[in-house]
């Protein structure tokens, strides 16, 4: 999970929160979820698996629109999420982000940059995702499911993959501060579509990065 940086929002939604529309009769999803999925990079809002501004691609509501009604058009109340098992019609414990979540609350938002979401994960070299939170790591695990085994295999895999990499490439130039930062920026460019699970390459990359002397 990762920060969303959330930009304007769509003028079809601005027009019909203000006619007193709801979410139910709004007619433009197909614009929003477009804008959602570029917003935030290609990567669903929660496991960080590649989206795609296709039908597959959910709009999530962070705060359940069955519970929080006055929030259902709110925009930085409004995700991208992926399937999440669900045209898969996997069993409940395989499902996982918004699929798995339902109308369950979370205690932080990704989309809300007062939350601190980067502050909050955490990872092991086994793949999982945590925090030393401990109600948020028990929404990790049971409202979102992100520990389910495909998810953690995946960050495993990215995470194999950049410990070896690291190592081949420290053998050969020695790490330093400047050129971790450097593979850092490489993983979180600019502009365009970021990689499928990159946080967990970010993290390792930090973690690398605290324990070289400046």
């Amino acid at each position: 999970m990762r920060e969303i940086a959330k930009g304007p929002e769509p003028s079809s939604l601005t027009a019909h929160r203000n006619s007193l529309g709801n979410y139910g009769n709004y007619n433009d999803k197909d614009a929003l979820r477009r804008k959602l999925v570029k917003e935030q990079r290609g990567l669903c809002c929660y496991c960080m698996d590649r989206i795609r501004d296709d039908q597959d691609t959910k709009i999530e509501h962070w705060r359940p629109q069955s519970r929080y009604p006055e929030q259902q058009l709110v925009y930085r109340n409004l995700l991208a999420a992926c399937p999440g098992g669900m045209g898969e019609r996997k069993r409940k414990s395989q499902q996982h982000c918004d699929t798995h979540k339902g109308s369950q609350d979370l205690s932080w938002n990704p989309a809300d940059p007062s939350h601190e979401i980067e502050t909050r994960i955490r990872y092991r070299l086994d793949g999982s995702i945590w925090s030393d939170e401990g109600a948020f790591d028990a929404e990790l695990n049971n409202v979102l499911n992100l520990n389910v085994a495909v998810l953690k295999n995946h960050r495993r895999g990215m995470l194999d993959d950049i410990a070896k990499w690291y190592e081949r490439a420290n053998e050969r130039k020695g790490a330093t501060r400047s050129w971790l930062q450097h593979q850092r920026e490489k993983w979180l460019p600019e502009r365009g579509e970021l990689k499928p699970y990159c946080q967990i390459v970010v993290w390792f990359l930090d973690q690398r990065f605290s324990r070289l002397r400046q």
